[in-house]
Formats: structure tokens, C-alpha cells, sequence
């Protein structure tokens, strides 16, 4: 679920594919343990990466440094100081501040900044990762198209994966009773769009920092989308 900007209008409708709709990007499952969760606990709170919006070459993918200089700081990729009763490793997203935590060890967790739903379309409550992607092909629903006809409309065949492809670089799926909830938390190629209600539903993420939590967390991690009435760290 994904709002395309008019810029990227023309770019998507070269990039449209003329047959048949594509495939799914293969999953990446991994059955590693959280080593990329224990090994950033090892930093201090308010600790950033160094140069972690730099430009990044994804197996001969280059995906564009971003200017961070545009971006409100509180959104950058940093671990904070973040109280919770969930375990270490539970995905937890804050639409109302913005912002998704992977809970780590010590009362800590790696913050970003995301992108989130326009007011109506939100998704709340429990899931589990069931699929990741590398690169995914995107579709628009069926809903989406019947709301924005116009828009959405001729995408309907669906996008290959790539720099033009709206969930950006990585997607992780969310499944809840063993449905598709037709919510990702992926990538975006809009990185002004971070701190904004944008999007037709999913959490993205600038697409160096889903690269980052993809790498940290397996499938079947779980994910606790806040409500309204609930707030998370700020």
C-alpha cells in the first residue's frame, strides 16, 4: 500500500510492465537469532552510525546518498532509551510520534523515522513477519485502485523491483492469524516523506535504514503496531 507521488508518475509508468503480472520477489528467510539486534546494543543512546545515509552500492544497485540536512533530526537512524514489557527483537511502530523501534537488551532499541498512513487506512494491533524481500515487485490492491482509479489504474500489472519501484529495497510482510495483512514495512524512494502521513497504510522506511533492519531481524519476528490511544517513546 503505497501513495505515488506525481514525480515518480512518469518514471512508474515507463517501468510498467506490459504482460502478465509479475512474481514475487523471492523471500529471504533467515534462521539466524537476533545478532544484529545484540551487537548494536553495544553502542550508547543517541548513538547514529557513521554516515549511515551515505550512498550504497546493493549488489550493484547504487541507491543515492540522502540529505540528511532535510531531514529532521529525531528521524534519523539512532538507539534511544525505550522502556518496554516486549522482548528483544519485537518490532514496535509509532505512528502518532513517527517512528518504528527494534527492542534490543538494557532497556534500549534502534529508533527510525518512518513514513506512515493518511488518517483512515491505518493498520494497528499484532503481527509476525512471515516473508522478506530483497528488491519486491509491487502491485497496488484491489482497493487501491478502486479508490484512485485514475492512479493506480495501470499499474494494475504490477512494478519489477528496483531504484523505481515504490517499497523501495527491502519489504518485510505482515502476517496476522496466517493472513496477509496486506501491510509491508519497506523502503521508500521519497526520503522527504519520513515523519509524514503519506501512504495508503504501510510503514516505510529510507531505504538505507530498511536495509539496516532487515538485516537485524529474522522472519517470524513480531510486530506490535501502536494505536491512537497508545504512545511510544518520543
Amino acid at each position: 500500500m503505497y501513495i505515488l507521488s506525481s514525480g515518480f508518475k512518469t518514471t512508474l509508468r515507463v517501468a510498467l510492465l506490459a504482460s502478465a503480472a509479475i512474481a514475487a520477489s523471492g523471500c529471504t528467510a533467515t534462521t539466524r537469532s537476533l545478532v544484529g539486534v545484540a551487537e548494536a546494543s553495544q553502542e550508547g543512546p543517541g548513538s547514529v552510525h557513521s554516515n549511515p545515509y551515505g550512498e550504497v552500492n546493493d549488489n550493484g544497485t547504487i541507491i543515492p546518498a540522502v540529505d540528511t540536512s532535510k531531514t529532521n533530526p529525531r528521524y534519523l537512524r539512532q538507539i534511544v532509551d525505550y522502556q518496554t514489557d516486549e522482548p528483544v527483537g519485537t518490532i514496535i511502530v509509532d505512528p502518532q510520534n513517527r517512528f518504528l523501534y527494534l527492542v534490543m537488551e538494557g532497556g534500549k532499541a534502534m529508533r527510525y523515522g518512518v513514513g506512515v498512513a493518511k488518517a483512515g487506512l491505518e493498520f494497528e494491533g499484532e503481527a509476525i513477519i512471515e516473508r522478506k524481500a530483497a528488491w519486491p515487485g509491487w502491485a497496488p490492491t484491489a482497493d487501491m485502485i478502486k479508490r484512485e482509479p485514475e492512479r493506480y489504474g495501470p499499474y494494475a500489472n504490477g512494478l519489477e523491483g528496483g531504484l523505481h519501484n515504490p517499497l523501495g529495497a527491502r519489504a518485510l510482510y505482515l502476517y496476522k492469524d496466517g493472513k496477509d495483512t496486506l501491510y509491508r514495512i519497506h523502503g521508500t524512494n521519497e526520503p522527504w516523506s519520513i515523519g509524514k502521513a503519506v501512504s495508503s497504510g504501510c510503514i516505510r522506511l529510507m531505504n538505507q535504514d530498511i536495509i539496516d533492519l532487515y538485516k537485524r531481524v529474522p522472519k517470524g519476528a513480531r510486530v506490535v503496531v501502536l494505536g491512537a490511544k497508545q504512545k511510544g517513546e518520543s
